[in-house]
Protein backbone atom coordinates (compact mmCIF):
# COMPACT_ATOMS: atom_id res chain seq x y z
CA UNK A 1 0.00 0.00 0.00
CA UNK A 2 1.30 3.33 -1.19
CA UNK A 3 1.37 6.27 1.22
CA UNK A 4 0.10 9.66 0.40
CA UNK A 5 2.24 12.29 -0.59
CA UNK A 6 1.46 14.34 2.19
CA UNK A 7 1.78 11.66 5.04
CA UNK A 8 5.22 11.49 3.64
CA UNK A 9 5.72 14.58 3.95
CA UNK A 10 4.49 15.11 7.07
CA UNK A 11 6.50 11.92 8.39
CA UNK A 12 9.81 13.47 7.09
CA UNK A 13 9.23 16.89 8.79
CA UNK A 14 8.06 15.18 11.81
CA UNK A 15 11.45 13.19 11.62
CA UNK A 16 13.56 16.52 11.26
CA UNK A 17 11.96 18.23 13.98
CA UNK A 18 12.73 15.44 16.28
CA UNK A 19 16.63 15.27 14.53
CA UNK A 20 16.82 19.29 15.33
CA UNK A 21 16.83 18.48 19.02
CA UNK A 22 19.72 17.12 19.19
CA UNK A 23 21.61 18.78 21.77
CA UNK A 24 21.21 17.16 25.18
CA UNK A 25 22.15 18.61 28.56
CA UNK A 26 22.67 16.72 31.87
CA UNK A 27 23.23 18.07 35.10
CA UNK A 28 24.79 17.52 38.39
CA UNK A 29 23.60 19.59 41.62
CA UNK A 30 26.63 20.84 43.03
CA UNK A 31 24.20 22.88 46.20
CA UNK A 32 21.97 21.18 48.27
CA UNK A 33 18.39 22.24 46.21
CA UNK A 34 17.70 24.05 42.71
CA UNK A 35 15.53 27.85 42.90
CA UNK A 36 12.15 28.04 41.27
CA UNK A 37 13.00 28.04 37.91
CA UNK A 38 13.49 31.01 36.04
CA UNK A 39 12.91 31.71 31.80
CA UNK A 40 15.78 31.12 29.56
CA UNK A 41 16.20 34.80 28.68
CA UNK A 42 17.00 35.22 32.18
CA UNK A 43 20.31 33.38 31.64
CA UNK A 44 23.51 35.02 30.76
CA UNK A 45 26.68 33.06 29.39
CA UNK A 46 30.14 34.15 30.61
CA UNK A 47 33.26 32.66 29.33
CA UNK A 48 35.31 33.55 31.99
CA UNK A 49 34.71 34.04 35.73
CA UNK A 50 35.97 37.53 35.68
CA UNK A 51 33.22 38.47 33.76
CA UNK A 52 30.21 37.93 36.54
CA UNK A 53 29.29 41.15 37.51
CA UNK A 54 29.72 39.96 41.43
CA UNK A 55 29.40 37.48 43.92
CA UNK A 56 27.37 34.03 42.87
CA UNK A 57 27.03 30.37 43.72
CA UNK A 58 27.76 27.33 41.92
CA UNK A 59 24.14 25.26 41.50
CA UNK A 60 25.00 22.70 39.13
CA UNK A 61 27.94 21.27 36.57
CA UNK A 62 26.31 20.97 33.30
CA UNK A 63 27.60 18.56 30.23
CA UNK A 64 26.24 18.94 26.91
CA UNK A 65 26.47 16.93 23.95
CA UNK A 66 24.99 16.73 19.92
CA UNK A 67 25.95 15.26 17.28
CA UNK A 68 28.29 18.04 15.46
CA UNK A 69 26.59 17.28 12.23
CA UNK A 70 23.41 17.71 12.95
CA UNK A 71 24.17 21.03 16.12
CA UNK A 72 26.51 23.92 16.51
CA UNK A 73 28.09 25.85 19.54
CA UNK A 74 24.28 28.35 19.75
CA UNK A 75 22.28 25.19 20.00
CA UNK A 76 24.66 23.80 22.54
CA UNK A 77 24.86 26.79 24.45
CA UNK A 78 21.15 27.20 24.45
CA UNK A 79 20.76 24.12 26.12
CA UNK A 80 22.77 24.87 28.74
CA UNK A 81 20.65 28.00 29.22
CA UNK A 82 17.57 26.24 28.86
CA UNK A 83 18.87 23.44 31.58
CA UNK A 84 20.40 26.43 33.65
CA UNK A 85 16.73 28.06 34.09
CA UNK A 86 14.38 24.71 34.93
CA UNK A 87 17.14 24.63 37.81
CA UNK A 88 16.65 28.47 38.55
CA UNK A 89 20.55 30.03 37.59
CA UNK A 90 20.58 32.97 36.01
CA UNK A 91 24.12 32.34 34.59
CA UNK A 92 25.96 29.87 32.92
CA UNK A 93 30.15 29.64 33.48
CA UNK A 94 31.74 27.48 30.28
CA UNK A 95 34.36 25.70 30.86
CA UNK A 96 34.81 23.78 27.08
CA UNK A 97 33.52 23.00 24.15
CA UNK A 98 35.26 19.88 22.45
CA UNK A 99 34.78 19.47 18.61
CA UNK A 100 35.17 15.71 17.83
CA UNK A 101 38.38 14.54 16.22
CA UNK A 102 38.69 14.30 12.22
CA UNK A 103 39.19 10.65 12.95
CA UNK A 104 36.10 10.84 14.75
CA UNK A 105 34.03 12.55 11.85
CA UNK A 106 35.42 10.23 9.34
CA UNK A 107 34.59 7.34 11.40
CA UNK A 108 30.87 8.70 11.49
CA UNK A 109 30.55 9.42 7.75
CA UNK A 110 31.58 5.90 6.48
CA UNK A 111 30.69 3.77 9.93
CA UNK A 112 28.25 5.81 11.20
CA UNK A 113 29.76 5.80 14.58
CA UNK A 114 29.26 8.63 16.79
CA UNK A 115 30.85 12.08 16.45
CA UNK A 116 29.84 14.35 19.16
CA UNK A 117 30.41 18.15 19.80
CA UNK A 118 30.47 18.11 24.12
CA UNK A 119 30.58 20.68 25.96
CA UNK A 120 31.26 21.34 29.80
CA UNK A 121 29.52 24.62 32.28
CA UNK A 122 28.37 25.56 35.81
CA UNK A 123 25.18 26.76 36.36
CA UNK A 124 25.63 29.51 38.87
CA UNK A 125 23.19 32.00 40.37
CA UNK A 126 24.79 35.44 40.45
CA UNK A 127 23.54 37.36 43.44
CA UNK A 128 21.87 41.07 42.37
CA UNK A 129 23.20 43.84 44.54
CA UNK A 130 20.00 45.64 46.55
CA UNK A 131 20.71 48.79 46.76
Amino acid sequence: MNMPRYATLLLLTIALLLLGACVSTQATMLSGSARPPITEDQVKIYRTAEQIPGRYEEVALLTSAGDYSMTNEAEMFASMRKKAAELGANGVLLQQVVEPTTGAKVANAFLGTSANRKGESVAIYVFVDEK
